[in-house]
């Protein structure tokens, strides 16, 4: 085949830097590449048509704004089913956002279009009554992570593992000294980098136990630097959580710049999330918590399949760096364990090593090709019969 038309919706700019990437990888195929759906800047600099924006299915969690918005979410799930199924492409390509993507997926699929999914939903650690959803849906599913294509495998489901982006994007031998430069820090300056999330609800409910805990570690080590990265339309929002907690003339706020406070840190406390894999991918001691609303947690606790939840400990199998949840993510807990690692600077190197090591495995581990792997497997679904 020499030219194909490929369908695809990637919500939020996390899926969208996904899809751009799919499409490199899809452009070397196929050169004289169609590709039309949902998508944002990243899609659309590599000639993608929008019809619609991918920040169109920004929505979040167990919350009023996934009812306010749950109708146009439907309408505009099945305006596009529709005019695919009227001019069906060569294959559709849902970027993560399963909760649209995999129903979308299930209706084209049963007409007759070939269907890939990419990123595997976390049925390995909350949604497990997803598998059926994936069976029904995908012809094939990209996994970022090495261990789920053999999961999948055994329900029946096409799979292969094309690597995690991020381990390409982050060097394996990250430089401390230029991020420090960079962000105006000194060379031996004890730097703590806190990052309460990504979103509002994050920060309200984990940044005023983050900074209570950041306070009293400052009580021991008055010369350490906290730094906090932000996204830029959260930086109020931080900061009122900050003053509140009586340490915003101690922290410095950054816009973004995520990864050049791990990169410049001596330890990080940091919410559940991706971030902690960053993190782990700048082999940088961590200390991982969570908090949100209480009905939220009751249930996704219901949901929980493993005794981890941070990615590096579920990636090594074993709690290599310490999680406290909810109620164990108290001011004084957090500071304890983050103090543990800023003492073992001096009295314990080797503990500091050991888990540098551990993760840079883990880097090489998850560090491929991705482009590439991603689009030969799309072509094979496309040629197959």
């Amino acid at each position: 085949m020499t030219a194909a038309r490929v369908a695809m919706v990637a919500g939020e700019t996390s899926g969208d830097l996904l899809a751009g990437l799919i499409l490199d990888g899809l452009k070397t195929q196929w050169p004289a590449l169609q590709s039309a759906g949902i998508g944002g800047p990243q899609m659309r600099a590599r000639g993608f048509d929008a019809w619609w924006d991918s920040q169109r299915l920004a929505v979040h969690g167990y919350n009023w704004e996934v009812f306010q918005r749950l109708a146009e979410l439907l309408r505009i799930r099945r305006q596009l089913r529709d005019r695919l199924l009227a001019d069906p492409p060569s294959v559709f390509v849902g970027v993560d956002a399963p909760d649209f993507n995999l129903g979308l997926e299930a209706d084209l699929r049963a007409k007759g279009v070939k269907t890939v999914h990419f990123v595997c939903p976390s049925i390995w650690a909350w949604r497990a009554n997803r598998v059926e959803k994936i069976r029904r849906a995908a012809d094939h599913v990209l996994c970022i992570f090495p261990f789920e294509p053999e999961l999948l495998a055994g329900h029946g489901i096409a799979a292969t593992y094309v690597g995690h982006p991020l381990a390409s994007v982050i060097p394996l031998a990250p430089d401390r000294q230029a991020a420090r430069q960079r962000l105006g820090l000194a060379q031996d300056a004890l730097v703590l980098a806190v990052l309460p999330g990504s979103r509002t609800s994050e920060i309200r409910y984990i940044a005023p136990a983050f900074f209570a805990a950041a306070a009293l570690v400052s009580q021991v080590f008055p010369a350490v630097e906290i730094i906090v990265p932000a996204v830029p339309s959260l930086i109020d929002t931080v900061r009122q959580a900050a003053r509140a907690a009586g340490i915003e003339a101690r922290i410095r706020i950054l816009s973004g710049q995520s990864h050049d406070a791990l990169a410049a840190c001596d330890c990080t406390l940091i919410a559940s999330g991706t971030a902690t894999l960053e993190a782990a991918l700048f082999k940088r001691p961590m200390v991982i918590g969570y908090r949100m609303q209480s009905l939220s947690w009751r249930l996704m606790r219901r949901k929980q399949l493993q005794p981890w939840v941070g990615l590096p400990n579920i990636l090594c199998g074993e709690f290599v760096v310490p999680e406290l949840l909810q109620d164990a993510a108290t001011p004084q807990a957090l500071a304890a364990e983050v103090l543990r690692w800023l003492r073992a600077r001096d009295d314990s190197p080797s503990t500091i090593e050991a888990l540098e090591q551990r993760f840079t495995a883990l880097h090489h581990l998850l560090r491929r090709d991705t482009a590439r792997l991603a689009a030969d497997a799309i072509q094979k679904v496309v040629s197959s019969t």
